[in-house]
Protein backbone atom coordinates (compact mmCIF):
# COMPACT_ATOMS: atom_id res chain seq x y z
CA UNK A 1 0.00 0.00 0.00
CA UNK A 2 1.37 3.43 -1.10
CA UNK A 3 -0.20 6.99 -0.43
CA UNK A 4 1.25 10.06 -2.13
CA UNK A 5 0.35 13.64 -0.55
CA UNK A 6 0.87 16.73 -2.11
CA UNK A 7 -0.41 19.92 -2.20
CA UNK A 8 0.87 21.84 0.52
CA UNK A 9 3.07 24.90 0.58
CA UNK A 10 2.98 28.79 2.06
CA UNK A 11 0.01 30.64 2.15
CA UNK A 12 -1.23 33.75 4.10
CA UNK A 13 -3.99 33.76 6.26
CA UNK A 14 -7.59 33.39 4.86
CA UNK A 15 -6.06 31.97 1.73
CA UNK A 16 -6.46 28.38 0.33
CA UNK A 17 -4.85 25.35 -0.29
CA UNK A 18 -5.62 22.26 -1.53
CA UNK A 19 -3.92 18.64 -0.51
CA UNK A 20 -4.60 15.56 -2.70
CA UNK A 21 -3.52 11.92 -1.43
CA UNK A 22 -3.48 9.17 -4.26
CA UNK A 23 -3.46 6.20 -2.81
CA UNK A 24 -2.47 2.74 -4.92
CA UNK A 25 -1.20 -0.81 -4.03
CA UNK A 26 -4.48 -2.23 -3.16
CA UNK A 27 -7.80 -3.99 -4.89
CA UNK A 28 -9.74 -3.64 -1.80
CA UNK A 29 -12.82 -1.29 -2.30
CA UNK A 30 -13.99 -0.63 1.35
CA UNK A 31 -11.91 1.92 2.97
CA UNK A 32 -11.33 5.03 4.78
CA UNK A 33 -8.50 7.64 4.40
CA UNK A 34 -7.83 10.24 6.67
CA UNK A 35 -5.88 13.39 6.94
CA UNK A 36 -3.46 14.43 10.21
CA UNK A 37 -1.22 16.82 10.69
CA UNK A 38 1.53 17.34 13.24
CA UNK A 39 2.71 20.70 14.39
CA UNK A 40 6.64 21.23 15.72
CA UNK A 41 6.35 20.05 19.08
CA UNK A 42 3.08 18.55 19.28
CA UNK A 43 1.63 15.49 18.73
CA UNK A 44 -0.53 13.80 15.36
CA UNK A 45 -3.95 15.53 15.24
CA UNK A 46 -6.61 14.08 12.82
CA UNK A 47 -8.28 16.48 10.80
CA UNK A 48 -10.50 14.44 8.99
CA UNK A 49 -11.76 11.23 7.25
CA UNK A 50 -13.52 9.59 4.25
CA UNK A 51 -15.19 6.63 3.55
CA UNK A 52 -15.31 4.73 0.56
CA UNK A 53 -18.05 2.21 2.14
CA UNK A 54 -20.94 4.05 3.32
CA UNK A 55 -19.69 7.91 1.92
CA UNK A 56 -19.46 8.93 5.76
CA UNK A 57 -17.01 11.90 6.65
CA UNK A 58 -15.92 13.35 9.24
CA UNK A 59 -13.61 16.66 10.73
CA UNK A 60 -12.03 17.74 13.57
CA UNK A 61 -13.97 20.50 15.20
CA UNK A 62 -11.13 23.10 14.76
CA UNK A 63 -11.19 22.82 10.72
CA UNK A 64 -15.42 22.42 10.26
CA UNK A 65 -16.51 24.95 8.09
CA UNK A 66 -13.44 25.66 6.68
CA UNK A 67 -11.89 22.48 5.01
CA UNK A 68 -14.03 19.57 3.17
CA UNK A 69 -12.68 16.48 2.09
CA UNK A 70 -13.74 14.51 -1.12
CA UNK A 71 -12.46 11.49 -3.52
CA UNK A 72 -12.12 10.25 -6.87
CA UNK A 73 -12.82 6.85 -6.38
CA UNK A 74 -11.86 5.85 -10.11
CA UNK A 75 -8.49 7.49 -9.40
CA UNK A 76 -8.33 6.53 -5.10
CA UNK A 77 -7.69 9.93 -4.60
CA UNK A 78 -8.92 11.53 -1.77
CA UNK A 79 -8.51 15.40 -1.56
CA UNK A 80 -8.86 18.21 1.73
CA UNK A 81 -9.39 21.43 0.57
CA UNK A 82 -8.13 24.25 3.05
CA UNK A 83 -9.87 27.54 3.04
CA UNK A 84 -9.70 30.13 5.47
CA UNK A 85 -6.39 29.09 6.19
CA UNK A 86 -4.85 29.91 9.80
CA UNK A 87 -1.70 30.24 11.14
CA UNK A 88 -2.11 27.45 13.77
CA UNK A 89 -3.33 25.24 10.59
CA UNK A 90 0.61 25.06 10.15
CA UNK A 91 1.79 22.29 10.27
CA UNK A 92 2.85 18.54 8.16
CA UNK A 93 -0.21 16.92 6.69
CA UNK A 94 -0.46 13.09 6.25
CA UNK A 95 -2.75 11.03 4.73
CA UNK A 96 -3.21 7.57 5.94
CA UNK A 97 -5.47 4.50 4.90
CA UNK A 98 -7.16 1.92 6.84
CA UNK A 99 -9.28 -1.36 5.82
CA UNK A 100 -10.44 -3.01 9.19
CA UNK A 101 -13.34 -0.66 9.89
CA UNK A 102 -13.66 1.34 6.70
CA UNK A 103 -16.37 4.10 8.15
CA UNK A 104 -16.02 7.90 9.51
CA UNK A 105 -19.11 7.71 11.31
CA UNK A 106 -17.77 7.37 14.78
CA UNK A 107 -15.32 10.65 16.69
CA UNK A 108 -12.63 7.75 16.81
CA UNK A 109 -12.19 7.46 13.00
CA UNK A 110 -9.61 10.03 12.88
CA UNK A 111 -7.47 8.44 16.00
CA UNK A 112 -4.35 8.48 14.57
CA UNK A 113 -3.89 5.21 15.71
CA UNK A 114 -6.36 3.03 13.99
CA UNK A 115 -4.53 3.49 10.35
CA UNK A 116 -1.44 1.51 9.43
CA UNK A 117 -0.67 2.81 6.56
CA UNK A 118 1.31 6.48 5.93
CA UNK A 119 2.14 8.80 3.56
CA UNK A 120 5.10 10.85 3.43
CA UNK A 121 3.64 14.38 4.67
CA UNK A 122 3.26 17.47 2.78
CA UNK A 123 4.12 20.83 4.71
CA UNK A 124 1.22 23.59 4.76
CA UNK A 125 3.13 27.06 6.49
CA UNK A 126 0.47 29.45 7.28
CA UNK A 127 2.37 33.25 7.50
CA UNK A 128 1.96 36.51 6.66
Amino acid sequence: VQLQASGGGLAQPGNSLRLSCAASGFTAEDYAIGWFRQAPGKGREGVSCISSTDDSIRYTDSVKGRFSTSRDSTKKTVYLQLNSLKPEDTGMYYCAIQFHLPTCMFERSITPERYKHWGQGTQVTVSS
